[in-house]
C-alpha cells in the first residue's frame, strides 16, 4: 500500500526503527507533506546520526527554525549529547565540591550511557512540547523514546532520590531526582503517547530480517505501554526496472525478508517505500522522496564508480595472524554483518591452523544459520559458544537484587527492578560472560561478535577503582573482568574491528563507537565496510547510483581508520564453513 502523509490527521506523530532504515528521510518528507497542505508544523529530532542541517540545507537550532521554502514549517534539532551533558551538570552540580574528584568521575561515567542520554532527549523533547502543543497542528518526531525510557517515567519512586543512596545498583540512568520538578508535565507527555485520537506511532523497517525484527520488538514494548495506534513503513523496497541477475538476487532477497515478517507486525497497516538511487539532501529532494513517480527522473547518471582499491578480509586476516593468539572483538551497529564478518575470521583463523573460540551474543538459530551444521567435521580447531543474554541478564539481576532485598521497600524494588531491564545491564552481564571465556581461553584466538562497548568498559573500571569513595557502584567486580581491562587495552593482545555499511547513519554511529572506545583507551585498527556495490557489476539504474553514493562514505572511512576492508555484496547472503571461508581468501 503506498504510504500518503497528507492522510495524517494525529497532532503527534512518531517516527521509530534501527538505525539506517531511513526514518529521518520519512519523517522529513512526511512534514515538509504537511506543511505543503497548509498546516503549521514542527519537525523535532533526537537521532545524532540524522543531521537535519544538511539533510535542508540550513542551519537548525535547539529552538524551533523555520525551514525556507516551505511555508508552515519549523524544525528543532536536538542535539541528545548536549542535553545529557547539561543533565549531568545538574544532577552533579550539588556534589562537585563535597565529594573527590574520583567519585565526580564516576558519577560522570555513571550517566555517560545511552539511557541517559534517552532520558535527557525525552526532556529536550517534552519542554518542547509543553512549550508549543497549542501552536502546531502536527509536531513530527524523529525517533520515538523506547519502552524502557517510557517505564522508567512511570515509576514514582524514581523521582524520590532512591538512586542517591543505592550501594550495590546497576543503575546506568542515574538519579532522577534533578528532574522531579517535572515529574507532572512528563506523565501529561506519557499520557498523550497512548491516546490514539492524537499519537500516531511509525515504524520503519528495510525489507531485511533484523530491521523487521527490530521493529517488532519496539512494537511489542510499546503496545504493552497502550501505545498502540501503530503503522509500517517498509522503506527501501527495490522496484527493478531491468533483467539484471543481481538486481533480480537482491529483490528476492527482500522478498524472502517480508515473507517471513514476525507475527507482532502482521496485523499493522503497512506500507511500501521504493528504494531510491541517491542520498537524499536538500529540500527537492525530500520533497520527492514520498513520490514514486519522481524516481525515473533520476535514475540516470554517467559517472563512473571509483576504483579504491581497498583491501579485503584476506588482508586483514594477514595482520592478525602475525601473532599467535589474542583477542578478535566485532563491533557496530545492528544488521551491519558483525556475525557475518566474525564467522568469517574465525574460520580464516582455524583454516591456517589456529585453535579458535567464536563466541556470539546473537541467537543461536543466526549463528548456526552462518556456520551451517558441519563444523565439527570441518575443524576440530573451531570452538563455537553462545552466550545467552537473557540468561545471563537474569544472573547478574537476581545476584544484584539478592543483595538489595533487605535493604529496599517494594517500590525501591520495583524500581530497581526496572533499572536491571535497561540495554546497559545487559550490556554488563554479557561482559562478565566474554571475560570467563577469554579467562579460560589459555592458547591461541578468541573471536566475539557484538563486543561491549567504551561506555561498558568505563564504567566496569570506575566501580572498580572508586567503588569505596562514592556510595553508588554497579556491584562486585569478578577477577575475570579485573584482568580483562588492562588486556583490552593492549593493542598487542586485542584487535578491535569495527563493522559498518556504506552509508550515512552506520558511518556515523561507528565513528561515535570509535570515539567511545578510544574514552576507555581502545584503539580500533581496522573498519570493514561490508555488502558494498563498489565492484559489482549491474545494469540496475538504482542500483549503479547507489553504488556511486557509497564514494563519500567510503572516503570518510578511511579518513577514520588506519586500515581498511572492504566486503563486497552478495547475491546470496554467505553461510557455512566454505561460502565464508571464500571472504578471507585471496
Amino acid at each position: 500500500m503506498k504510504y500518503v502523509p497528507t492522510n495524517l490527521h494525529h497532532r503527534y506523530i512518531f517516527f521509530t526503527g534501527k538505525g539506517g532504515v531511513g526514518k529521518t528521510s520519512v519523517a522529513c518528507s512526511t512534514a515538509i507533506a504537511l506543511a505543503n497542505q497548509g498546516k503549521k508544523v514542527l519537525l523535532i529530532s533526537t537521532d545524532p546520526a540524522s543531521n537535519l542541517d544538511d539533510l535542508f540545507e540550513t542551519k537548525i537550532h535547539r529552538e524551533p527554525t523555520p525551514i525556507s521554502g516551505v511555508s508552515g514549517l519549523y524544525a528543532a534539532n536536538l542535539d541528545p549529547e548536549q542535553a545529557a551533558r547539561d543533565y549531568r551538570d545538574q544532577v552533579i552540580g550539588p556534589y562537585r565540591d563535597v565529594l573527590p574528584q574520583e567519585a565526580i568521575q564516576q558519577i560522570e561515567e555513571q550517566l555517560s550511557g545511552a539511557c541517559t542520554v534517552e532520558i535527557a532527549a525525552f526532556d529536550e523533547f517534552t519542554k518542547l512540547i509543553s512549550a508549543n502543543e497549542n501552536e502546531y497542528d502536527h509536531i513530527v518526531f524523529d525517533t520515538a523514546p523506547t519502552g524502557h525510557t517510557l517505564r522508567l517515567l512511570q515509576l514514582p519512586k524514581a523521582w524520590t532520590g532512591f538512586m542517591d543512596t543505592n550501594i550495590h545498583g546497576a543503575s546506568c540512568l542515574g538519579p532522577l531526582s534533578g528532574l522531579s520538578a517535572k515529574q507532572e508535565m512528563y506523565a501529561k507527555t506519557v499520557e498523550a503517547l497512548s491516546d490514539s485520537s492524537q499519537t500516531i506511532l511509525i515504524l520503519v523497517a528495510r525489507p531485511e530480517r533484523t530491521a523487521l525484527q527490530e521493529a517488532a520488538r519496539a512494537s511489542v514494548e510499546l503496545q504493552e505501554l497502550s501505545i498502540t495506534n501503530q503503522h509500517l513503513i517498509i522503506n527501501g523496497v527495490l522496484k527493478r526496472q531491468t533483467d539484471d541477475p543481481n538486481a533480480q538476487a537482491f529483490s528476492d532477497r527482500q522478498e524472502a525478508s517480508l515473507a517471513n515478517i514476525p507475527s507482532e507486525l502482521i496485523s499493522l497497516p503497512q506500507y511500501e517505500v521504493p528504494l531510491k538511487p541517491y542520498s537524499v539532501t536538500g529540500l527537492n529532494l525530500l520533497q520527492r522522496f514520498l513520490d514514486p513517480k519522481e524516481d525515473t527522473l533520476l535514475n540516470h547518471n554517467t559517472e563512473q564508480v571509483e576504483e579504491l582499491n581497498l583491501q579485503n578480509l584476506s588482508s586483514l586476516l594477514d595482520n592478525l595472524t602475525t601473532k599467535p593468539s589474542g583477542v578478535i572483538m566485532t563491533m557496530g551497529k545492528g544488521g551491519v554483518g558483525k556475525t557475518t564478518v566474525a564467522a568469517a575470521l574465525a574460520i580464516g583463523l582455524a583454516s591456517r591452523g589456529h585453535r579458535v573460540h567464536l563466541t556470539t551474543t546473537d541467537p543461536a538459530a543466526h549463528l548456526s544459520l552462518a556456520l551451517g551444521d558441519d563444523i565439527k567435521e570441518m575443524s576440530p580447531l573451531l570452538q563455537v559458544s553462545r552466550i545467552d543474554p537473557k540468561l545471563e541478564t537474569a544472573r547478574y539481576s537476581s545476584e544484584i537484587i539478592g543483595m538489595n532485598v533487605d535493604h529496599l521497600d517494594e517500590e525501591g524494588l520495583e524500581l530497581l527492578k526496572e533499572d536491571l531491564a535497561s540495554p546497559c545491564t545487559e550490556e554488563i552481564a554479557v561482559f562478565r560472560a566474554f571475560a570467563r571465556i577469554v579467562e579460560e581461553a589459555d592458547h591461541g584466538f578468541v573471536v566475539m561478535d557484538t563486543a561491549p562497548t567504551g561506555h561498558t568498559l568505563l564504567l566496569l573500571d570506575a566501580a572498580e577503582a572508586y567503588h569505596r569513595e562514592v556510595q553508588r557502584s554497579i556491584g562486585n567486580i569478578p577477577d575475570s573482568v579485573r584482568n580483562l581491562l588492562p588486556r583490552l587495552r593492549n593493542p598487542e593482545e586485542t584487535h578491535v574491528v569495527i563493522v559498518t555499511l556504506p552509508e550515512a547513519t552506520p558511518v556515523m554511529e561507528a565513528e561515535r563507537l570509535q570515539k567511545d572506545l578510544q574514552r576507555a583507551e581502545i584503539e580500533s585498527d581496522w573498519w570493514v565496510v561490508n555488502q558494498s556495490w563498489q565492484d559489482i557489476e549491474t545494469t540496475e539504474p538504482v542500483l549503479q547510483n547507489r553504488a556511486l553514493a557509497e564514494n563519500q562514505w567510503i572516503h570518510k572511512v578511511t579518513a577514520l581508520s588506519k586500515h581498511t576492508a572492504l566486503v563486497p555484496w552478495k547475491a546470496t547472503e554467505p553461510t557455512g564453513w566454505r561460502q565464508l571461508e571464500k571472504l578471507t581468501q585471496h
